[in-house]
């Protein structure tokens, strides 16, 4: 069996670091609210490169917290892209928002800017750009777009720590960005966690308080709030991982060579495009095929532990079929939805592993 993800792999080389940063925080006594969130998130803002970054309990939680603190709420609009997570939706509802989806580039399967102003309205106030697989979205097309209209620009960029644009950071990119330590992420906690960076400093001080029940000293709340705190533990965690982060994304990135080099010979499967000048972190390795479904169960049948992501566009998921939207509305997505197949993949993957999934989906694609 090759699974999808490994995550003892990634683990078992850190496993000191990881119990040593365990016992600090338990021979500390404090769990909550301590030097060790203070210190990540000191280091993630250096890293990402921008002023501010606010640890917080999961990747949803940041994408509603930055949402709310940014001012989003009733009566606005949120434009976002058909084809990402549940949870890019769900926190737009949260903030009592509606969301507007957008259709996607079919090459990159992010979301189009063109799209997306051809969805502007009087009542727009925020466009979110997924950083889908990896790989950074088109974020100075979406800039255009919010040009002269005082857009938020926030980054989902739950599944790409470390992708580059250009030379710019991911999570650098937008007003604001929202990160995921979800631990099948590129940086991944040993449970929730997540993070909101931003070079506002306004908007950093209201998701403090945003994430902590408004309370900005204690027992005095200044405003309606949450208990969306990242724990001590997780922190601590994420520091060790964070500083080898750079190291492991460069095998994974080998991996995923490895992974195009033998694809590029392999007839009726299409690697998604990696624009110029960006480069991904691959959270997932994603190719589409026809007939989709059925490849997935002969993959599963040889022991290839291949998924999808994701099956289900968001305007086609049961909670919101109140949207109205119809199959040919957003046809990009619709037939990404049909088509995409993630493969087996994670950073100490080995060659021969890698050669085992590529000749079981050339076998079951030609037959």
């Amino acid at each position: 069996m090759v699974p999808l993800t490994d995550l003892n792999a990634a683990h078992q080389p850190l496993r000191a670091e990881l119990l040593a940063a365990f016992e600090r925080v338990l021979d500390s006594g404090r769990f909550v609210s301590g030097d060790e969130v203070e210190a990540l998130e000191a280091a993630l803002a250096g890293y990402v490169g921008t002023r501010h970054a606010v640890a917080v309990g999961s990747g949803t939680a940041a994408l509603s917290l930055a949402l709310l603190g940014a001012g989003i709420g009733l009566g606005d609009e949120v434009i976002l892209p058909a084809n990402t997570f549940f949870a890019t939706a769900e926190a737009v509802v949260t903030t009592g928002a509606v969301p507007v989806l957008a259709d996607v580039d079919p090459g990159t399967a992010a979301i189009d800017p063109a799209s997306v102003a051809a969805r502007v309205t009087a009542r727009t106030a925020a466009v979110i750009a997924v950083h889908l697989y990896g790989c950074p979205a088109d974020t100075e097309g979406l800039r255009a777009v919010a040009a002269g209209r005082k857009l938020l620009l926030l980054e989902d960029a739950a599944q790409a720590m470390g992708a580059s644009s250009d030379g710019r950071l991911v999570g650098s990119m937008g007003d604001a960005a929202a990160f995921s330590f979800f631990p099948t992420k590129i940086l991944g906690a040993l449970g929730e966690g997540g993070a909101v960076t931003t070079d506002d400093a306004a908007l950093a001080e209201q998701v403090r308080l945003l994430r902590s029940h408004g309370e900005a000293v204690k027992n005095v709340h200044q405003m309606m709030g949450f208990n969306e705190r990242l724990d001590e533990i997780q922190a601590a965690l994420l520091r060790v991982k964070l500083s080898h982060l750079d190291a492991d994304l460069d095998q994974r990135r080998e991996v995923v060579g490895r992974y195009q080099e033998l694809l590029s010979g392999v007839d009726g499967v299409e690697m998604l495009t990696i624009p110029t000048g960006a480069r991904s972190v691959h959270h997932l390795m994603v190719v589409k095929v026809l007939q989709r479904d059925r490849v997935l169960a002969d993959l599963h049948d040889m022991g290839i532990g291949a998924g999808v992501h994701y099956p289900t566009p968001v305007h086609r998921q049961p909670a919101w079929s109140r949207l109205g939207l119809d199959a040919g509305d957003l046809p990009h997505a619709e037939a990404l939805a049909g088509s995409v197949l993630s493969l087996p993949l994670w950073s100490q993957m080995s060659s021969a592993q890698v050669e085992r999934c590529v000749s079981a989906l050339a076998e079951t694609v030609a037959r």
